[in-house]
């Protein structure tokens, strides 16, 4: 049997420099309350770009212009493989809110501050590509 293979896109959304949006997930979620770079899974159809502008819109109400890719990594989880793609993105209108309809919570902080925050596998490893590049 083979193993599914999920494809996710995240967001490096920057409101203020160097200052990157992070999401804590729902109660009721799998992977519970572990934070992560918003976004969510790409629809079979949908391009990256395309489904990360839907994602950050159903999950936070946010209008955002998606830029280059930030990094790629591939997790294996026990019973799924995630192909995790980041790409930089900036708000349409800086004062937009986040809400919390979808996710338990929400922080702005540093790269350096990300590390504090318990994430799932495949965007920890994601963000410890990052840190290696920024340093």
């Amino acid at each position: 049997m083979s193993r599914r293979k999920i494809r996710v896109v995240g967001a490096m959304l920057e409101r203020e420099p160097g200052r990157y949006l992070i999401t804590q997930r729902q109660k009721a979620a799998s992977l519970p309350l572990l934070w992560e770079f918003p976004g969510g899974r790409v629809n079979e159809g949908e391009g990256d770009e395309q489904a990360l502008t839907r994602e950050l819109k159903e999950r936070l109400g946010l209008d955002v212009i998606v830029d280059e890719a930030a990094g790629s990594t591939h997790h294996e989880y026990p019973s799924y493989d995630v192909d995790f793609r980041v790409f930089h993105c900036r708000l349409k209108d800086a004062r937009q809110d986040v809400s919390h309809a979808k996710v338990n919570d929400h922080r702005w902080v540093s790269l350096e501050e990300m590390s504090t925050f318990k994430f799932p596998d495949a965007d920890a490893r994601t963000l410890a590509k990052l840190l290696d590049l920024d340093s």
